[in-house]
């Protein structure tokens, strides 16, 4: 009997992943599955993480047409105050959220120390089948030094990792891409007589992301990747379109097409004092400042690398998203700004909120609209569904 899928199941994965809609921008989640989000925040106007609230944040991103939710893989919680450590673990999460969804993309992310290159190959493999073939693979090295001791791992030197995590690539695509069994030895991984069935439903492979910002990192983006997350340290369009032409130019060197994704936190209200006035109270006078010092810390980031004003400003946005691109202010200034980073070369943005839910309604009702407008996404009733 052949161990090949039907012929039928299997699918280009133009056609049944969101990341590659046709979208000139498209936007996605980003930490919904932690607690707490991106938001390092003391403020009771985070809600506690539970299942039925990350579901329905997922199924209002997925009818609004939302292509991606990215999740946040932590194991332990940064700071003093439990900032991530309550989360759902991304695979799980995502099978689940698979079941309940439609359309939007579920990406799983993955610490390459966490777990076996066949292990995270069968994962994906049955999201894929779950979602029928809504599922992106996103790779991580790990930079929460506590996490490696916690799970028993090294805390290897940079670009050993990304030797690790070049190796660990290679195997994962040969469980998903070979028929027979194979047999692999390298330097950090034996194998004998690797094999795994099914394989993903999307062809050539589910889609893979990864947000390398290092030299290394970024040949790993060009190499291997099909979104490359930026951050995008600038926070200014011109240094934003002068990145993404880099990152162009490095991909196509290895003779690939990589898109560029960035992550960004948004705060909505009806005045620019307003949305400024709730960032204040929120990320500076309840902000919890034990994350932010030890999210930076362990990111290699301290105040030397930048001007004093450029560290504060660092700062602000670390707490407040991760370091995202800050939208801030009215609907209007954000869209604003979103059409600007798509005409600047971005392809995809994650968003946060500090409440994801009434967040992620304001954004749809008032800022959608408005980038439909302006032709930079197309109404839901236009894009094809996912079967």
């Amino acid at each position: 009997m052949s161990n090949l899928a039907p012929a039928d199941e299997r699918r280009d994965r133009r056609d049944t992943n969101a990341l590659f809609s046709a979208n000139p921008l498209k936007l996605g989640l980003f930490g919904p599955n932690c607690d707490r989000g991106c938001a390092m925040t003391l403020s009771d106007d985070v809600p506690l993480l539970t299942w039925e609230y990350t579901k329905k944040i997922a199924q209002l991103a997925d009818e609004a047409g939302f292509e991606a939710l990215v999740p946040v893989a932590r194991w332990k919680q940064i700071g003093d105050n439990g900032f991530n450590g309550r989360n759902f673990d991304t695979y799980t999460w995502a099978a689940g959220l698979a079941a309940v969804t439609e359309r939007i993309t579920l990406v799983t992310t993955a610490h390459v120390q966490a777990s076996h290159p066949a292990v995270a190959a069968k994962q994906v493999a049955t999201i894929d089948h779950i979602s029928g073939g809504r599922t992106c693979l996103n790779i991580v090295n790990g930079w929460f030094e506590p996490e490696f001791k916690m799970l028993g791992a090294s805390f290897l030197p940079h670009d050993q990792r990304y030797r690790y995590t070049s190796e660990w690539f290679e195997l994962l695509e040969r469980f998903w891409l070979e028929q027979d069994e194979f047999d692999f030895r390298g330097e950090f991984f034996t194998v004998e007589g690797g094999y795994s069935q099914p394989k993903p439903i999307q062809l050539p492979r589910p889609a893979i992301m990864n947000a390398g910002g290092s030299k290394t990192g970024r040949d790993f983006v060009a190499r291997y990747a099909d979104s490359g997350y930026a951050l995008l340290a600038g926070y200014d369009l011109a240094s934003t379109r002068a990145l993404v032409e880099e990152r162009r130019a490095e991909a196509a060197a290895y003779g690939r097409d990589v898109d560029t994704w960035t992550t960004a936190y948004v705060i909505q209200r009806d005045t620019p004092e307003e949305a400024e006035a709730y960032r204040q109270r929120v990320f500076v006078d309840e902000v919890d400042e034990s994350a932010g010092q030890a999210a930076a810390h362990y990111l290699g980031l301290n105040s030397s690398a930048m001007a004093p004003d450029q560290w504060e400003e660092f700062k602000l946005h670390l707490r407040a998203g991760y370091g995202g691109y800050p939208l801030v202010g009215t609907a209007e200034q954000i869209a604003e700004s979103l059409i600007g980073l798509s005409q600047a070369g971005v392809t995809g943005v994650s968003l946060s909120f500090v409440d994801f839910v009434s967040g992620l309604e304001r954004f749809v009702a008032e800022v959608i609209p408005l980038l439909e407008n302006a032709g930079v996404r197309e109404p839901v009733t236009a894009l094809s569904a996912v079967s």
